[in-house]
């Protein structure tokens, strides 16, 4: 594992409000909530610090990031109205922490991004 504070986290030696677990992903609330459901989902065995650091062997890992929050969204009752994930990506895409993971924003409106 790592030294980042998602490992610490994943490693449960730092508290957290954990929402979601399988075997593979962790998810929990994020300590400084964008949107009224702010949800992090990391994956907790292999380590990979930015989104420019996987490899098309790692698809599924990120694939399998997107289906947790998929299905937590789901699960929560809140799928129905919407809700966004995003990914940043280094420090100008807004990462903090330097271990890959998905942000899961819901619970009320959110701006638009773009135009589709």
């Amino acid at each position: 594992m790592n030294d980042t504070l998602f490992g610490r986290i994943i490693r449960r030696e730092i508290p957290a409000a954990i929402v979601y677990e399988d075997d593979d992903i962790l998810g929990f609330k994020d300590i400084a909530p964008q949107a009224p459901v702010h949800v992090l989902f990391v994956p907790k065995g292999e380590v990979i610090p930015t989104l420019d650091d996987t490899t098309p062997e790692q698809a599924q890992l990120l694939g399998r990031l997107m289906l947790a929050a998929a299905d937590y969204a789901r699960r929560e009752g809140f799928a129905r109205d919407g809700y966004r994930v995003v990914m940043n990506c280094r420090e100008h895409g807004g990462q903090t922490v330097f271990h890959v993971h998905l942000h899961l924003l819901a619970g009320a409106p959110l701006g638009h991004f773009g135009t589709a």
